[in-house]
């Protein structure tokens, strides 16, 4: 018990104690003044460091050789655009070389690796006038590497595509979302802007090359939160219910149909049979080499008369006449009409025999063509001539 009490009270002895601060971490004057932004980037002020550099700092980077006529033409651009903050550099068209070097009249320190950036984007084709906006103090650049990330070329080549997009709708989104230059050449993109937007366009750009995501759906993403951003009463909330979540399908793919598995059996396979074992059991191996030839044109003659027979077939196959189609219906159906119509003359015949016969008991003369017209032509007169001779 003596000892649990000890321990309880070195315990409380030693939350008692305050922990002393050095030098450094004494609180400052500023570190609660609310007027004060601590992420505002402030330009830089040559009264900062009015003695300038001790020791001179060169970077060089070489350079393809269809971009030294584009560079020889603009350098004395890029020579002002560094002399002004005291920086000078070099264009070596026989090492195919620039280089960027620090002077006395240097008082950046940090500007020696901003003309690091600029040489670096020279050589990657990015034009002189957009690549002198990285000696801004606003303006961050960032060359991501996407060579390394497919192995396939022909893959490579499509997603590289598909971050261009169509007539490079895909780019200038992006370009207007995250507020940065964007350039895609070869097996590299390099980007000009803030540090948010080079932050989000490495995950946008390294997404796409690995078949992760598509950046349509990052274009949507972001366009959402420029939305968000300004509404003050969402600022400090979570703003994952109102962002879109996407999830990758999958395409299902063909299985390969797998072959039947035979029963096991510890016994090898039977051995095939060799050409000379073939041999010995049609007894050709011990026959002469004249019989043998003899056998071979024999059984070639036999398959050259197999042959042309079933040629010439073929050939008679298109002589001969198609086989007309047998409908017996039809042939009953017309047998039936000419029934029918045979006893439909028998009767008129029959009719107009009676009508002949009253005709000759009145001894009038009978007309040929109203006779062979029909009958009800003839009944007409008749009846007419009956009544004239009643008057």
């Amino acid at each position: 018990m003596a000892e649990v009490e000890e321990l309880e009270h070195e315990e409380q002895n030693i939350e008692k104690r305050v922990r002393k601060k050095g030098k450094h971490d004494k609180p400052k004057p500023w570190d609660d003044d609310p007027n004060i932004d601590r992420w505002t980037i402030e330009k830089f002020d040559p009264a900062w460091n009015p003695t300038g550099m001790f020791e001179t700092s060169s970077f060089s980077t070489l350079f393809p050789q269809y971009r030294e006529k584009y560079l020889q033409e603009s350098w004395p651009r890029v020579e002002s655009a560094l002399k002004e903050y005291g920086v000078a550099c070099k264009l070596n068209l026989v090492e195919g070389s620039m280089t960027v070097s620090t002077t006395r009249k240097t008082r950046d320190p940090y500007i020696i690796v901003k003309a690091r950036d600029l040489i670096k984007l020279l050589s990657r084709s990015v034009p002189a006038p957009q690549a002198i906006k990285i000696l801004e103090d606003e303006v961050q650049c960032d060359i991501i590497k996407i060579g390394n990330l497919v192995r396939n070329k022909e893959r490579f080549v499509k997603r590289r595509q598909r971050l261009v997009g169509p007539n490079s709708s895909t780019l200038k989104a992006l370009e207007i979302l995250t507020n940065c230059y964007i350039l895609v050449q070869g097996s590299t993109v390099a980007a000009m802007g803030p540090f948010k937007g080079l932050k989000q366009l490495r995950r946008i750009v390294e997404d796409c090359v690995q078949n992760k995501m598509h950046p349509v759906y990052h274009i949507k993403t972001l366009m959402m939160k420029k939305e968000l951003e300004k509404d003050p009463a969402l600022a400090n909330e979570s703003w994952d219910r109102f962002l879109p979540t996407f999830r990758k399908k999958n395409v299902k793919q063909k299985k390969p149909k797998s072959k039947e598995k035979k029963p096991y059996t510890p016994f090898p396979p039977p051995q095939p049979p060799s050409k000379v074992d073939m041999q010995l059991e049609s007894g050709e191996y011990f026959m002469s080499d004249k019989k043998k030839s003899e056998k071979k044109w024999q059984e070639k003659q036999e398959k050259q008369t197999e042959k042309s027979t079933e040629n010439k077939r073929k050939r008679d196959a298109s002589f001969l006449p198609p086989e007309e189609p047998m409908n017996n219906n039809s042939k009953a159906n017309n047998s039936e009409d000419g029934k029918n119509d045979i006893t439909e003359l028998t009767q008129s015949l029959k009719s107009k025999t009676k009508e002949f016969k009253k005709q000759k008991k009145t001894h009038e003369r009978v007309n040929a063509e109203e006779y062979i017209a029909g009958p009800s032509s003839i009944d007409k007169p008749a009846k007419e001539k009956s009544k004239k001779n009643r008057d």
